[in-house]
Formats: structure tokens, C-alpha cells, sequence
């Protein structure tokens, strides 16, 4: 298991840990959704909150173009570990800002021995209060 979190002279490197987890980042806080549900599987899952998986790169994509507007992701600290075959599993913690609220999130990736995204689990790091808080703001 390797953990890394920022240093005080930059930000968090993630292309030289997990660079489809770089993309994704880079994707999404780019508003390119073709291009973030381009690094999954054809089988590949989004787990997102509150929502039915989601499979495929077309219902990826066509999710993130929906639900995803405006949002920007910062991804602070990360943890791979590797998996069977040449697979890793990727845990990334940060926040998402929107405009209306900045939540704290986990996001779990499971890698390929390809470098493309099988998964994405995304989950609020948030008490349930503070979900409703965020509901009724």
C-alpha cells in the first residue's frame, strides 16, 4: 500500500501515482465528460451517490453531463494498493465544491492492468445532518 498527501511546496501528484486517476480529475474539473467516461471499461461502473450504478461509458457520460455541471473536484490525499493480475485500487480523498456547497468525498477507483477505470465509487464523507443541511440550503 502506498499513501501520499500534498508537501507543503505543491499540490498532490497524481499522474505519477495513478495518471487515469489524474485524467479523471483533469476531465471532470475540465467539464470534458466524453473524455472521463472514455477511461472506463465498456463494462465500467460509476458508483455515485444516492444513484443506481451506472454502466457503460455512454450512461457514464450521459450521467456526468446531467448531474456533474459546475462541480470541481480536489482531490488532497491518495492510497493504491495493489490488486490480483495487475489491477490496483485507488483511494482518493478531497472535497467537491458546487455552487452551492463544498462536501468532503472518498472516491475508490479499481484500475485494470490496462490502466482504465473498471469502477468509480463515490461516496459523501458527510454526517447525515450535514446531508440534510445541504438538502434544505
Amino acid at each position: 500500500m502506498t499513501m501520499v498527501t500534498p508537501t507543503a511546496e505543491g499540490d498532490l501528484n497524481l499522474a505519477a501515482i495513478a495518471p487515469v486517476v489524474e485524467r479523471y480529475f483533469a476531465g471532470f474539473n475540465a467539464a470534458d465528460y466524453c473524455a472521463v467516461a472514455a477511461l472506463f471499461e465498456d463494462d465500467g461502473v460509476l458508483l455515485a451517490p444516492f444513484e443506481a450504478p451506472i454502466v457503460g461509458s455512454e450512461a457514464i457520460y450521459t450521467y456526468l453531463q446531467t448531474e456533474a455541471i459546475a462541480m470541481q473536484a480536489t482531490p488532497v490525499e491518495v492510497e493504491t494498493t495493489p490488486g490480483e493480475n495487475g489491477s490496483h485500487r485507488v483511494v482518493v480523498k478531497g472535497c467537491v465544491k458546487t455552487r452551492l456547497f463544498t462536501v468532503n468525498v472518498r472516491w475508490t477507483f479499481g484500475l485494470t492492468a490496462a490502466n482504465t477505470l473498471q469502477s468509480a465509487e463515490i461516496r459523501l464523507l458527510a454526517s447525515l445532518q450535514e446531508l440534510v443541511q445541504l438538502n434544505q440550503g
